[in-house]
């Protein structure tokens, strides 16, 4: 399954940041963060429960870059 997030960084470099620790994020199978329209797409792993895996995301996605946000 795959789903669009609004989020709110402050540039291209933290956006990056913020994409690859989605990607390595468990149940995400690929993560893609547009900084231009403000947007992550998210995969999901096949019976990944996508609201615990968006919370790890978010809480991953602070580690690199705390004042990032994720409109879940």
């Amino acid at each position: 399954m795959k789903k669009t997030y609004r989020i709110e960084v402050d540039c291209a470099n933290c956006a990056n940041k913020m994409q690859e620790a989605a990607k390595k994020t468990e149940g995400v199978k690929d993560a893609v963060v547009n900084f231009m329209t403000l947007k992550m797409n998210v995969e999901f792993e096949d019976g990944a429960d996508e609201k615990a895996v968006m919370k790890a995301v978010l809480k991953n996605c602070k580690k690199v870059e705390d004042d990032c946000e994720i409109y879940l």
